[in-house]
């Protein structure tokens, strides 16, 4: 009976859609993982060893290239041994682990996003006041606020699934993730609702609120400003709005997936579709960080040239 009610391995059924074509998917997510490695390692390097780049925003910046890096880790790691393997049983520990890591990035993510428009809230909307209220201390405070509430948060979710009593062990994604989970119950999932109707709120819909009222103000405050003004506020702000509108694209892109009938789709729609919610931020936010802003541009070309000239004829 316990073997039948808290099964020892999750069944991730999307694997079994990808069929021969593993081996080519293999390589290219290894060399996509590579990428994701590579472009936020390189944000990480240049903003923490160079000392002008020591201000709240690229601070903020670097949290987030930290954060795709334990995101994606979270999940590759598992999805290369799945990818390969004829057997798609993922052991209980490590699936409610992997559900941990995936969701507290994606928690980050939103977190730290709602920081970030706070601070060019008041770098735009209070500019005379921003070096007395944007301190480093404050940083601090913030940065220890975005990872704090997500820990504690996912990890009640993640608690109250792992003590449902399940039916079954078939999860129709190449990752874990907790509403599969939590619909495989034999029991009523009302405290897990609760609970994650809580985490979701505090995670996801408050930072959201957040963020698009403060470009909100922003954007009353521009079309009062001369072009020029505008013109410095968008070579600012825009990165954020890419990043923020490209992962609430892929956030609400998770959640549809994760409410409608996986087997009905096309297999390989759907798996792009799982894939996007790790894969694509990871990817987009050091790209757009290193190649919209000046100063990150400027430092990461003087670290490429640096290297080449070390590498040339002495």
């Amino acid at each position: 009976m316990k073997n039948t009610t808290y099964p020892p391995y999750f069944n991730l059924t999307m694997f079994v859609k990808i069929g021969n074509y593993r081996y080519p998917a293999f390589v290219l997510c290894l060399l996509l993982y590579a990428l994701i490695i590579s472009a936020n390692l390189v944000i990480i390097l240049v903003i923490s060893r160079e000392k002008t780049l020591h201000e709240p925003m690229y601070i903020f910046i670097m949290c987030l290239s930290i954060n795709s890096l334990w995101g994606s880790a979270g999940f590759f790691f598992r999805f290369f041994k799945d990818l390969l393997s004829d057997t798609h049983l993922i052991p209980r520990s490590a699936c409610f682990f992997q559900i941990y890591v995936i969701y507290t990035y994606a928690s980050y993510e939103l977190t730290l996003l709602g920081i970030m428009a706070y601070d060019r809230y008041v770098a735009v909307c209070q500019p005379l006041h921003y070096h007395s209220k944007v301190t480093s201390k404050l940083v601090s405070k913030l940065v220890a606020f975005a990872w704090i509430v997500p820990v504690f948060s996912v990890a009640a979710c993640v608690y109250l699934s792992s003590r449902l009593p399940l039916c079954g062990n078939k999860i129709p994604k190449i990752f874990c993730a907790n509403w599969p989970v939590v619909k495989l119950s034999c029991v009523s999932t009302v405290m897990n609702n609760l609970v994650g109707m809580f985490a979701t709120v505090s995670t996801v819909f408050l930072p959201l609120a957040f963020v698009l009222y403060t470009y909100a103000r922003i954007f009353l405050v521009c079309r009062k400003r001369s072009s020029e003004f505008r013109g410095k506020v968008i070579q600012s702000c825009l990165p954020h709005v890419i990043t923020f509108v490209n992962y609430s694209i892929t956030v609400f892109c998770d959640i549809a997936l994760s409410r409608i009938d996986l087997e009905a789709l096309n297999p390989f729609l759907a798996v792009i579709l799982s894939l996007e919610f790790v894969v694509i931020p990871p990817i987009v936010n050091p790209l757009v960080y290193g190649l919209k802003l000046p100063e990150i541009r400027k430092h990461i070309l003087g670290l490429y040239f640096l290297k080449d000239n070390q590498r040339g004829p002495h």
